[in-house]
């Protein structure tokens, strides 16, 4: 994979956190949290973050169980990520997103947010939290497949 930057993205179906982090520092960071109703507003806020940050990866939080069997959120996330894929040709892995969101959470507390505070931000911590386990997992020198 060549060096640069990393978009990833907590998919839900009301909000998409986005973070970001560059393969050279194996960093991540929230970046923001996308508002969008319908794929196609989703998937232009996206491209605006692409033409933007001009990222060489995309990463998209796979959830499943806690026992990694998937459920309904898998294949939503699943076709999120398929979708990126073929409209802005950019690889794209999945990273196992489970507990993240309960992590963000706890982070949030830790600096002093309560919990009406800490919503706005929620989404793109959780999506800094699965890049990161990204950026640490052995295997992401090569795109992930989503589970089945």
């Amino acid at each position: 994979m060549p060096d640069g930057t990393v978009l990833a993205f907590d998919f839900g179906e009301k909000r998409i956190g986005v973070a970001t982090g560059e393969t050279l520092l194996g960093s991540a960071h929230p970046l923001t949290v996308i508002h969008a109703q319908s794929n196609e507003e989703r998937l232009t806020a996206v491209s605006r973050l692409i033409d933007e940050w001009r990222p060489v990866q995309l990463v998209v939080g796979l959830p499943t169980h806690a026992d990694g069997t998937p459920h309904e959120m898998t294949k939503l996330a699943t076709r999120f990520g398929e979708r990126l894929q073929k409209r802005f040709h950019l690889p794209v892995a999945f990273a196992d997103e489970r507990l993240t969101s309960l992590d963000a959470e706890a982070r949030l507390r830790e600096t002093g947010r309560n919990s009406r505070t800490a919503k706005p931000l929620l989404d793109a911590v959780a999506a800094q939290l699965i890049l990161q386990t990204w950026f640490e997992s052995p295997s992401h020198a090569t795109p992930a497949q989503p589970a089945a």
